[in-house]
């Protein structure tokens, strides 16, 4: 039995930011000591042919819980992540897989035309075409419903894009948003991320098409009331209508809800704020995050985000320990799925995604098999290693160039779609010198007149024909996502078959689109890379 939502409440309402400011202290010593000896972050061009990876700190694996599959059960198998992690309790009826651009665009504009409380959305960018105009235009709407329902709370709105590319251009994603800024300047907050290592020469010198390869905020969190979107979509018509993502929507789920809404007010604190004169300033006490020491703005941004993540991990600790004290493993009743955030923030120190994700590949089994898919194929070193040396099978899905995004893009942009065509072949060769074609498979999704940008993961343990666990949201395994951005995605795991039906159907409907790769892929005439192509491949690698 679970426990009372009295007690869920009260613990909620007693564990305060303040008392995680112990455990962000600590984490702070750590992080400045690492820094002193790792030396300044400002050397922005050295990773660019990097050979390998920096490797996170691993995490521990507890005796007698790793690799249990099949016999300790679903809780037992997943339960590290709550070591680390908040671990939240949801029902998986509430959940519910989205499959289309469509579904994703009609089921943002619903809920913000009936939110009462709170619009969060978190994204690199906001389009400037008619799609996105009507989704200011739902945001314009419930806030005057708001105003003029004297009875009710006033609706508040906050928007969380990346400052490089949200100002590309005369019309960008700050004139689209300023008329509302303007008219319920206390309802509306818009929130400008700029990464600190674009600053100084740097930041004068790289032209402002290049400038967001620096590093960006990536995540895609769009949050409603208590409801949420988790996605590696943008709000940019494309991936409202032909642009294939993934997107996962959590109903009446307040706890996950309120950690994101908490995560992204705390990127928002340390970020530009858009003023409704388009001008822009940060808040008192922030360091600027490129007029700024660049220490000094990681260390305030570290301290600020990790508290939102340590609160919400004590928070669920204890209370997963109450509930565990009445009901051991998953819940019985409604709450039979567990929803783990990841946050990935190299720039300012964060690493648990990396640490997360590199743990499943390693614990994943030699009977088990893993489903993971990159609109952008581009493992980090160290991701590929674990793939290559692992035991589980794997299906690895990616772009094929005529779904690329970049695929017909003008000068550098253009050879994108030919530098991943070299990475994969470098990859499928790889796999075939290590004689693992048998347990590695590479995928390439195709579909006229539409582009591929889904990422994450589903995990099948020994046995099974439905997958347990999904990986959803921005990360896309490459060194950008590990390295570069902000980035924020949730582990799923559930034992509620219908929500393991739902992950099911999602990922076959998406490898049904796709061909296997062989050798004969790479001799097609299309498929030629040329020289000058290959020789800027490691620099495509680290920066898109």
């Amino acid at each position: 039995m679970a426990a009372p939502m009295s007690w869920r409440r009260l613990v909620y309402s007693m564990y305060t930011p303040a008392i995680a400011g112990v455990f962000t202290r600590i984490s702070d010593r750590l992080f400045r000591a690492r820094d002193r000896r790792g030396g300044s972050s400002v050397l922005l061009l050295a990773p660019l042919l990097a050979e390998t990876d920096p490797a996170p700190r691993r995490i521990a694996r507890p005796t007698g819980s790793a690799g249990a599959q099949g016999t300790d059960g679903l809780y037992a198998q997943f339960r590290w992540m709550a070591e680390h992690v908040p671990a939240f309790r949801v029902p998986g009826t509430h959940i519910h897989i989205l499959t289309s651009p469509d579904q994703f665009y009609q089921a943002m504009k619903a809920r913000i035309k009936t939110a009462k409380r709170r619009v969060v959305m978190a994204s690199l960018y906001l389009g400037t075409g008619q799609l996105e105009q009507e989704l200011v235009d739902c945001m314009e709407e419930a806030l005057q419903r708001s105003q003029d329902n004297s009875h009710a709370p006033d609706l508040k709105v906050s928007i969380l894009l990346d400052y490089t590319r949200g100002s590309r251009g005369q019309v960008n994603s700050r004139t689209m948003l300023l008329p509302l800024l303007q008219r319920f300047t206390s309802q509306m907050r818009v929130s400008l991320y700029h990464t600190p290592d674009l600053r100084g020469l740097l930041r004068l010198l790289v032209p402002q098409r290049f400038n967001e390869t620096i590093g960006v905020q990536h995540i895609k969190v769009y949050l409603f009331d208590d409801s949420i979107i988790i996605s590696g979509a943008n709000l940019s018509d494309s991936y409202f209508t032909n642009r294939q993502d993934r997107y996962v929507l959590l109903e009446n789920c307040r706890e996950v809800a309120d950690f994101f809404s908490d995560l992204v007010e705390a990127v928002g604190d340390i970020s530009l704020q858009l003023q409704p004169n388009d001008s822009i300033t940060m808040l008192e006490g922030m360091v600027h995050p490129y007029k700024g020491n660049r220490e000094d703005f990681s260390a305030v941004a570290r301290k600020r985000i990790m508290e939102v993540v340590d609160t919400a991990h004590m928070r669920q600790r204890l209370l997963n320990q109450s509930e565990d004290s009445e009901d051991e493993g998953m819940s019985e009743g409604e709450e039979d799925t567990w929803v783990f955030p990841l946050v990935q923030m190299k720039p300012l120190g964060i690493q648990v995604d990396e640490q997360i994700t590199q743990r499943l590949l390693t614990d994943a089994g030699p009977e088990s098999t893993m489903f993971l898919t990159s609109g952008y194929f581009n493992l980090t070193r160290a991701y590929m290693r674990l793939v290559l040396g692992a035991g589980a099978s794997y299906r690895i899905l990616t772009a094929s160039p005529e779904v690329n995004g970049f695929f017909g893009a003008k000068g550098l942009a253009g050879a994108i779609p030919a530098a991943y065509i070299h990475i994969a072949r470098q990859f499928y060769n790889q796999v075939c010198r290590l004689g693992q074609q048998e347990r590695v498979h590479l995928h390439e999704y195709h579909r006229s007149q539409w582009t591929f940008h889904a990422k994450g993961l589903w995990y099948y343990l020994q046995g099974q024909d439905r997958p347990c666990l999904t990986l959803i949201g921005s990360p896309n395994f490459g060194y950008r996502s590990v390295h570069r951005d902000l980035e924020a995605q949730i582990a799923i795991v559930t034992e509620n078959e219908e929500l393991q039906s739902q992950l099911q159907e999602e990922q076959e409907m998406l490898y049904q689109r796709s061909t296997e790769v062989s050798s004969s892929t790479f001799e097609q005439p299309d498929r030629h890379v040329q020289l000058w192509v290959k020789l800027v491949t490691p620099l495509i690698k680290n920066f898109f």
